[in-house]
């Protein structure tokens, strides 16, 4: 007897994965909701990945409404893979419960209010909903893979899913369903590799006389409170492969969008598109690797760099500055710079090398996080301890503040050299409930991409869990790392962590939350603080001794 395959939820609720049977069963359903909902004059929208973009997309469309009528317009199929991995996300969706864990309290009752109240977003295994669409909807991953750290040039564009699942389309949709592609990739993507897909799939059902309706608009998606406003209520770049794609990609985006606020920019050619997502944030990038030299300069030196920061940012044209902490983290920021280098070098052809400061910046930020542990390591010979015996606790896993996000957090890289060295780590977050990148760093993102490769003796970082007792976390370490400007740190007073810790420790401030006077209080109980950037600190020590 065969074993049946399961997908296991992040609650440990087991799914078995669809048999043969299964298709015509869940076919038969398809086909009856897309009837009901085509006499109702509803366009019918597949979502094609309802991973942390697709998901709330999906809601995002379902929940819109046609803007003079006040009734609903479309009605959405989220399709996902029957993947171990994900096969679980179809049966939540079909719950009412959002596959995706966010802060935004308009998430969840927005997947609950389509699926089971306006009855306008289902989700399906089945590839065959794709014939049933007017428009598709494709969030698949694409990823950016390195093959070293601190050196992005050796890596790859792994476009592969992606090229998969656009053949899976070309082969399935009449000929006349608008194809969106939402997923950010390297420039060129859509018109030197969708677009031959289509045609080659067209041909060969006797559809070479059409020209596939290809569009491109790129997601602005950011995790946190605003997660739904940064899909619906924010500024889109939109472009088509001709006059038609590009009609109907606008048409569909100001039918599901806010675009009366946020106007869309409409492009000629889905290239420009492309390159701006990869622009916009190769920009953001540079300016934060930027600030990686002078902040160590202003270590060197004598120098508080926040200060100097928000010193120039009185400046308007300068005032966009940001210190960027132990790492900018997150799933664009750290890759899409070498999707546009990739693409030059892959998909253009070009052997020329053009790009400096693009891979410079991710090889920067990549690697920034390793200062963190030597600023560790620095305090805790001031105060004749070594690393290597020593407990160090990691206030903030996630990416950014206020989230629950560790996606390429400079929180990991920076557990993952202290436990090189040899430190114990502990971890703590508010918002974290699992570290995947630790737990399952032998399967996390995928078998083979853990940033575990990049070091040594990793292997007891799987059993890590985020604690949410502050107390208890820091009791009796040796060292501290403010690692994310999370609310529930800034609001800490020096006092009361020297009291839950029980003993002089060293503090890092990888964020500047401490002001000069916590600074000085922590000194004067006879604990060693470091900071990113805060070269002042020798001197704030000084004026504690001199009293």
């Amino acid at each position: 007897m065969t074993d049946i395959k399961k997908s296991i939820s992040p609650n440990g609720e087991e799914f078995s994965l669809p048999v043969e049977d299964d298709y015509q069963v869940e076919n038969e359903r398809l086909a009856v909701l897309v009837k009901e909902h085509k006499a109702l004059d509803h366009e019918i929208v597949v979502v094609m990945g309802v991973g942390f973009v697709g998901a709330v997309m999906a809601g995002v469309v379902a929940d819109s409404c046609d803007k003079e009528t006040g009734k609903s317009g479309k009605f959405v199929i989220g399709m996902q893979r029957p993947s171990i991995r994900s096969f679980w996300k179809i049966h939540y969706l079909n719950r009412g419960i959002a596959p995706v864990e966010a802060e935004d309290p308009e998430v969840a009752p927005m997947i609950e209010r389509c699926v089971c109240d306006k009855k306008t977003l289902t989700a399906t295994f089945s590839y065959d909903a794709l014939a049933l669409a007017d428009v598709v909807v494709v969030d698949v991953q694409c990823d950016y893979l390195k093959e070293c750290l601190g050196d992005v040039r050796q890596g790859r564009a792994d476009i592969a899913a992606l090229e998969e699942s656009l053949g899976i389309i070309g082969a399935r949709i009449n000929p006349d369903c608008l194809v969106l592609i939402e997923t950010t990739v390297p420039p060129g993507t859509t018109e030197f590799v969708a677009y031959p897909i289509f045609k080659r799939a067209f041909a060969e059902r006797g559809l070479q006389n059409h020209e596939p309706l290809l569009s491109h608009s790129y997601e602005r998606v950011m995790p946190g409170r605003e997660y739904v406003a940064s899909i619906r209520d924010f500024w889109r770049v939109c472009s088509g492969i001709n006059k038609t794609a590009r009609e109907r990609v606008v048409k569909f985006l100001s039918d599901v969008l806010n675009v009366e606020k946020f106007p869309l920019t409409v492009m000629d050619r889905p290239i420009e598109s492309e390159t701006c997502k990869i622009v916009e944030n190769s920009y953001r990038a540079t300016t934060l690797a930027f600030m990686h030299e002078w902040s160590l300069f202003a270590e060197r030196n004598g120098v508080d760099l926040p200060k100097v920061i928000e010193a120039i940012k009185v400046r308007p044209t300068h005032s966009n500055m940001i210190f960027p902490g132990p790492g900018i983290g997150g799933y664009c920021l750290p890759k899409d710079g070498g999707l546009g280098v990739w693409s030059y070098h892959t998909l253009m052809g070009f052997e020329d090398d053009i790009f400096k400061i693009t891979p410079l910046a991710i090889d920067i930020n990549d690697t920034r996080a390793l200062h963190v542990a030597g600023l560790v390591r620095d305090g805790l010979r001031n105060q004749s301890k070594i690393v290597a015996a020593s407990r160090v606790l990691i206030l903030g896993a996630s990416y950014r503040e206020d989230v629950g996000d560790t996606r390429y957090s400079g929180s990991e890289l920076i557990v993952r050299k202290l436990t090189e060295m040899g430190a114990e780590v502990l971890v703590h977050d508010p918002y974290v409930k699992h570290w995947w990148e630790l737990e399952k760093q032998d399967t996390y993102p995928a078998p083979g991409h853990s940033w575990s490769r990049f070091f040594r003796n990793q292997e007891s970082l799987t059993d890590i869990r985020v604690s949410k007792d502050l107390k208890a976390s820091l009791r009796g370490v040796d060292a501290v790392i403010l690692a994310v400007r999370h609310d529930a740190y800034q609001e800490l007073e020096p006092e009361h962590i020297i009291d839950m810790i029980g003993n002089p420790a060293v503090i890092i401030d990888c964020f500047a939350m401490l002001s000069d006077e916590q600074i000085k209080t922590f000194f004067a109980a006879g604990c060693e603080v470091k900071g990113l950037g805060r070269g002042h600190m020798k001197r704030l020590k000084e004026e504690v001794a001199e009293k």
